[in-house]
């Protein structure tokens, strides 16, 4: 028999073999997540025979849609299944009675980035929709402006990261994090050297999530602010997080600035409240932005 219920301590174990086995993170990637998010109810097994065979991580976000409201909305993270499971629809199964477990707590909406391009077919099956996008380029050091003669990039607490970032994206559809998410976030980046950050430039203000990608690469996973002001604090770039390539997402286009970027699908929405699955215009895009990836 299959039962999809909230996790418990017991289920830990099996949780983080599951994580490594379908993702391939280190003990000190998942050991941030058990340190800075998680509670038992922040993760929905499947069982099988008394196993735990698929899971699925949520983080308890709200979309923003400016001028129509705020939506409480789960975005689903590390959504696994056992190898040795694979292909007999557990993680489908999972999915659908997350549904009615999020619908409970009367939450409106469920989002979701797949891992791998091929996953938003087996999201699509899943009654999601494409609706997040942003731009994505790429740069090196070359392209950057000379560095400044003082730091404008400065590291920024979750809480301070919080406020920029609404601020910034208020104009938007969005999805906004709470702080413990973003404490999660910033355990991410530390892990390889990156961090959130902010600034104040002569454009306008500026904020930034850094996180290294190996062999040369750090992503910033958001940069949020206009175009001249994001072009001035890319400068700071080399001083706070160092890298041979940088990969920049970012709202809106950067080409005035001389970085090219391309428009790229990114995030997926399901609506649980029927109203607003009726009501919703699925021509019409969202920013997700920081996505635990």
């Amino acid at each position: 028999m299959l039962l999809t219920r909230p996790s418990v301590p017991a289920d830990v174990p099996a949780q983080r073999q599951l994580w490594q086995l379908a993702f391939g993170d280190d003990d000190a990637y998942v050991d941030n997540f058990y340190s800075s998010y998680y509670r038992p109810e922040r993760v929905l097994v499947l069982e099988e025979e008394g196993q735990v065979r698929s899971m699925t991580a949520w983080f308890d976000t709200t979309f923003v849609i400016p001028g129509e409201g705020a939506y409480r909305a789960a975005y689903l993270y590390a959504v696994a299944t056992h190898p040795e499971c694979r292909g007999r629809g557990l993680a489908g199964t999972l999915l659908s009675q997350a549904d009615a477990y999020f619908r409970t707590l009367g939450i409106a909406a469920v989002t979701t980035v797949p891992a791998q391009p091929s996953l938003h077919n087996f999201f699509a099956a899943n009654g999601f929709g494409e609706c997040f996008q942003h731009f994505e380029g790429g740069l090196s050091p070359a392209d950057l402006l000379p560095s400044p003669q003082s730091a404008l990039l400065c590291p920024a607490s979750p809480e301070a990261y919080a406020s920029a970032r609404e601020s910034l994206l208020a104009h938007l559809p969005h999805i906004a994090y709470p702080q413990d998410a973003l404490r999660y976030q910033a355990g991410c980046c530390a892990l390889s050297g990156g961090g959130l950050f902010c600034a104040v430039t002569s454009a306008g203000p500026v904020c930034l999530c850094a996180e290294g990608a190996g062999n040369g690469t750090v992503v910033l996973k958001e940069l949020l602010g206009c175009p001249a002001a994001c072009h001035l604090a890319l400068a700071d770039l080399p001083r706070v997080a160092p890298a041979q390539h940088w990969l920049v997402r970012t709202s809106q286009a950067l080409e005035e600035h001389s970085i090219s970027c391309s428009r790229v699908q990114f995030g997926m929405l399901k609506w649980l409240d029927s109203a607003q699955k009726q009501a919703w215009n699925w021509s019409s895009t969202g920013y997700l932005g920081l996505a635990f990836d």
